[in-house]
């Protein structure tokens, strides 16, 4: 279409020159260039590509029809001066392009009728050379045959490559939109580097990792930007000077926080050109993880030796209380019964410890597997608290602070003693030892309208450090801890038995008071929610009633 209008302002042009600049003739030709000219600009600018149909309808009309239209009428006004024959290879090629194969024959078919007219009207007024006209009409519709027909086996096979062009490129958006969910699933950082030492792309594990959530978007990360990273820009151009892939044992230390062990391999890409070099690939695994997952391993095997020996001890045990019971009935020495007591309380804390490993060792799962029971936490939570400062050297650390009045919930006394003296513990040892540096408190969330469920949270507050991301995605997973020496099984443990108990425990970063000044830390909430049996739920009720 662009073709016709620029045809059609060169008509136009020829035209005013001839009127112009040759002898006095008729402005007729140049009134069909100016229309033809308007006529293709509207098709150009107005109407969408189309292609055409099998028959002659009013798109060929309007482009091919209009063509042959013009171009022959301006043929037979001016074929004495100026030849526009050649003209009438645009439209059949045009019907080539723009449709099927019979339509660019009968295109073809059109103009050649047209030639052979204008040869026998030619042939008319001089009859001696009716012979060349004849000739040349046959010659020129001969070639808009051979026109119409390559031209459109070219546009056919152009539209066919096209076509297959087009399912390439979506296979290949579909296929690098799987590896970019792919690689961003992945728990292991890759990094793309180049030769100067700038992160051309990296995935979100890689940016957990390097502490580079909240970097410049749209330029490069600079690996010498950090002191941190010197270890690891040092290994990329070791990769780069030796053209070989290498693989060490790195750490990155990051601004407020702890170092971090890394396991980095780097693969080298082949060069795009000769003088461009390619690109370096690295793979970043925490060695926390690997190391929880040799833990883990290790552990899991311990686990079940551990459950199968708590099984072999439940039935000597057995016999143990069994034969402390007889022999308790037949002493009346005091000293004796309070032997057999002792033996006796003994007894049960080994089958309490066995009953847990057990079931530790079967995953339980929540809700339903522990047997709760009505208890006040204004009464439970100060008296766990008090023993845990009878076993502390800094008793001054903990502020235990408490709404008035009885708030009753349903759980089980030692799993709460268990859960409150792992978070305490786990607070003590990253806190700074100023006094309420620990703060323990609850508070009674009330449905409002009729919806939800009335549920008390008991919130374990410390002023120790932020955790880092990766180990707060970790968090309440088995076998992961940051401290070498840690089995990581405390929190999880605390999540089992809240999740057991119709509770649930979280992490969150908040700030408290402490002396005047709010202080950042580290907070650990246990919220009791409303079971689904009666007896519970008529329990609380009646505390909120009371309460209220």
């Amino acid at each position: 279409m662009t073709a016709r209008a620029t045809l059609g302002l060169v008509l136009l042009l020829l035209q005013v020159w001839l009127f112009w600049m040759a002898a006095p003739q008729s402005s007729t030709p140049l009134l069909i260039s100016a229309a033809y000219l308007v006529v293709a600009v509207g098709v150009r600018f107005l109407t969408p590509p189309q292609q055409f149909g099998n028959t002659l309808d009013a798109k060929w009309v309007r482009t091919v029809g209009v063509d042959v239209l013009v171009f022959a009428t301006l043929q037979a006004m001016q074929g004495g001066s100026i030849n526009y024959a050649p003209l009438l290879a645009l439209p059949v090629l045009m019907a080539s392009i723009l449709g099927s194969l019979l339509m660019a024959l009968g295109s073809a078919a059109c103009v050649t009728l047209w030639l052979f007219a204008y040869a026998g009207w030619m042939s008319f007024h001089a009859p001696w050379d009716a012979t060349s006209y004849f000739l040349q009409a046959a010659l020129a519709g001969a070639g808009c045959f051979a026109i119409s027909f390559v031209a459109s086996q070219l546009a056919t096979r152009l539209a066919s490559v096209e076509l297959t062009a087009q399912r390439s490129q979506l296979a290949a958006t579909v296929q690098r939109q799987v590896n970019e969910l792919v690689i961003a699933s992945l728990t292991e950082g890759i990094l793309v580097v180049d030769g100067h030492g700038l992160i051309r792309s990296a995935n979100p594990a890689a940016h957990l990792l390097l502490d580079t959530q909240g970097g410049p978007v749209n330029r490069p990360i600079d690996l010498t930007d950090r002191p941190g990273w010197h270890s690891l820009c040092g290994l990329v151009r070791d990769s780069f000077a030796s053209q070989c892939p290498q693989q060490e044992d790195i750490t990155i230390r990051h601004e407020g926080q702890g170092p971090r062990p890394l396991l980095v391999r780097t693969q080298l890409t082949d060069p795009l050109d000769l003088d461009a070099p390619g690109l370096c690939v690295v793979f970043l695994q925490d060695q926390r993880e690997m190391q929880a997952k040799m833990r883990t391993d290790k552990l899991a095997s311990m686990g079940r030796m551990s459950a199968a020996v708590a099984h072999e001890i439940r039935n000597p045990l057995a016999a143990i209380v069994q034969a402390n019971a007889l022999l308790s009935e037949d002493l009346s020495d005091p000293i004796g019964q309070q032997l057999t007591q002792m033996v006796q309380q003994n007894a049960h804390r080994i089958e309490k410890i066995v009953h847990d490993i057990l079931n530790l060792s079967h995953s339980p799962s929540p809700h339903g597997n522990r047997t709760g029971r009505k208890m006040d936490l204004n009464e439970a939570i100060p008296r766990i608290c008090r023993d845990w400062q009878s076993q502390n050297t800094h008793p001054d650390d903990l502020l235990v602070a408490l709404p008035a009045g009885r708030h009753w919930v349903w759980f089980d006394p030692e799993c709460l003693h268990r859960v409150l003296v792992n978070l305490l513990d786990n607070a003590h040892r990253y806190a700074s030892h100023r006094p309420a540096c620990i703060q323990v408190d609850a508070d009674v969330l009330r449905p409002t309208a009729g919806t939800g469920q009335p549920c008390v949270n008991v919130r374990v507050w410390s002023d120790s450090g932020p955790l880092e991301p990766s180990v707060e995605q970790h968090l309440f997973e088995p076998f992961f801890s940051s401290e070498i020496r840690s089995t990581g099984l405390g929190l999880y443990i605390c999540r089992e038995l809240c999740d057991s108990l119709y509770a649930t425990i979280a992490y969150d970063r908040n700030t408290r008071p402490i002396k005047g000044q709010q202080v950042a830390g580290n907070e650990f909430c246990i919220t009791f929610k409303m079971p689904d049996d009666r007896p519970a739920r008529a329990y609380l009720t009646e505390s909120l009633r009371n309460q209220a």
